[in-house]
């Protein structure tokens, strides 16, 4: 009687060993994967606003062309294919489904015709180039890159606009002759490009008035 009883507190100890390890592993494990998820998640929003900031850069360039995000990619993988749908139904089913689809295609064919309006207005179309060009010929005293990223910020407040880009874009009007940057201190300041006045010539005297 004593040996069984000695023989199964040893188990016991054993398993209890054992859970205890095992336990000591899974945390360990789950603080690796831990770590490791809190690192790609740094890693994810680095890269998210680099490319907000190149968009926007893209888009002062007088870029207007988007490129499919990755959200676009998820999302077309993750959403079945119409094809794949198709085979999912029975040929039944397939065949009503085609009838009522011609049938609604038929009855909304007379307003295909009706002219869609068209979204957004003339602003949300010009780029951060334009903008910041309508904005300085409005002005009548210089205007910092702060200033003016907060001036469109408010008038645009969909279009994210950033003071490093339209520093950059103000730059680049700079160096096309469409801005005048002038330095007061450490600070830079912008203004539209005066116009060019023609230069004046001065009136000879007419050799028939001697």
């Amino acid at each position: 009687m004593s040996e069984s009883t000695t023989a199964a507190t040893g188990l016991t100890s054993q398993y209890i060993a054992q859970v205890a390890g095992d336990l000591e592993s899974n945390l360990k494990e789950q603080e690796r994967i831990g770590a490791d998820i809190s690192a790609l998640q740094e890693q994810l929003t680095a890269l998210q606003q680099d490319h907000s900031v190149l968009v926007n850069v893209q888009q002062a360039l007088g870029v207007t062309h988007e490129h499919d995000g990755p959200s676009a990619a998820t999302e077309s993988a993750a959403v079945p294919s119409p094809q794949q749908k198709t085979e999912a139904v029975s040929p039944s089913k397939r065949r009503t489904r085609k009838t009522t689809a011609v049938r609604e295609t038929t009855a909304k064919k007379p307003a295909a015709h009706k002219p869609t309006p068209k979204a957004g207005t003339t602003a949300d179309r010009l780029t951060l180039v334009e903008l910041i060009r309508r904005h300085l010929a409005e002005q009548n005293e210089p205007r910092s890159a702060a200033e003016i990223s907060t001036a469109l910020s408010q008038a645009h407040p969909e279009r994210g606009i950033k003071t490093k880009v339209v520093r950059v874009t103000t730059e680049g009007l700079v160096a096309k002759s469409q801005a005048q940057r002038t330095k007061q201190g450490a600070s830079v300041f912008y203004t539209a490009p005066k116009p060019a006045t023609a230069p004046q010539t001065e009136e000879k005297p007419d050799d028939t008035d001697r």
